[in-house]
């Protein structure tokens, strides 16, 4: 019976040992500040950066709120970000994506100091993370790494499959894997033949962002799968594609007129040892590594 990688409970483990890092650092009298920037009022994004600000009040951390109005110019949150890197209480500056359609987001977040890029986007962060060198890492790619790790999953060695090649997971995850010795193929959308790939997966990372594209013929029997997609849907025609039989989500589909499913098939899971599900798998571990990566920036910064 394959085994589900509980993403909840390793999320809740990272957070005890960053709430033991503030407690350590407060006796130094530091204290890590994260400023988190929304522009807006979109309620998605509310809820997201929300969630953030309150799991920083739950682990020690300071959090600044900064909310401009959607009609905010480049220029002016190029002001509030330099004046953000020169502020000395905050460590991690998170800009909050998707922004209004006038504002630059790549120039605004390539404006971010490497040193507080607690999201791991910056040019400067990637090109440290494929050079092997001290790095803020992408947040959910580093939440995979501590999947794998803690449910010990091996991972040098092993086959790793990436499908996906975005610049917020696919790549990141890749490296991250290559940094683990793993040897590491990365497949996307024009990839030739893509199931004969993944088939060669010991660990197969689906990152896509197709709702269900990794099907069972896709998968090696006894492969970790790692599903990092979040997908609603909210058509009979699709929940019945993926969940028809599922009483615990008939539930769920009937209450609220929408359901998640990952990037991963449901009943692919059945051939792989260990998969982490969707909801319950990686999403937990991105805020659990945000906060790790704002006490490291704290830490890092402060050359400690």
């Amino acid at each position: 019976m394959s085994k589900v990688l509980d993403g909840t409970a390793i999320a809740a483990a990272i957070k005890q040992e960053v709430a033991e890092e503030v407690r350590t650092l407060a006796a130094k009298g530091i204290r890590p500040g994260l400023a988190a920037v929304l522009v807006g009022s979109v309620p998605a994004s509310e809820i997201y950066v929300r969630s953030k600000v309150q799991t920083c009040a739950d682990l020690g951390l300071f959090s600044d709120r900064i909310t401009p109005p959607d009609t905010v110019t480049t220029e002016e949150m190029l002001d509030l970000v330099a004046a953000l890197n020169a502020r000395d209480d905050i460590d991690g500056i998170l800009i909050q994506l998707p922004l209004p359609k006038q504002v630059d987001a790549k120039v605004l977040l390539d404006a971010i100091d490497p040193a507080k890029d607690v999201d791991g986007f910056h040019p400067v962060n990637a090109g440290r993370l494929q050079a092997g060198r001290p790095a803020l890492a992408p947040c959910t790619p580093a939440g995979v790494i501590e999947i794998l790790k803690r449910s010990q999953i091996p991972i040098s060695g092993a086959h790793a499959v990436v499908v996906g090649r975005s610049d917020i997971v696919g790549k990141p995850a890749a490296m991250l894997l290559l940094h683990e010795n793993a040897t590491v193929t990365i497949c996307h959308s024009k990839t030739r033949d893509l199931p004969s790939i993944t088939r060669q997966a010991d660990i197969l990372v689906a990152a896509i962002g197709r709702p269900g594209f990794i099907t069972p013929e896709m998968v090696k029997p006894g492969a970790t799968i790692i599903d990092v997609g979040i997908n609603r849907i909210t058509t009979r025609e699709e929940f019945d594609r993926f969940f028809a039989g599922n009483e615990k989500r008939e539930a769920t589909f009937a209450k609220r007129g929408s359901t998640i499913v990952g990037d991963v098939h449901p009943k692919a899971f059945e051939l792989a040892s260990a998969y982490t599900p969707v909801p319950g798998g990686v999403g937990p571990l991105t805020i659990a590594m945000l906060m790790a990566n704002t006490v490291r920036a704290a830490k890092m910064r402060r050359g400690l």
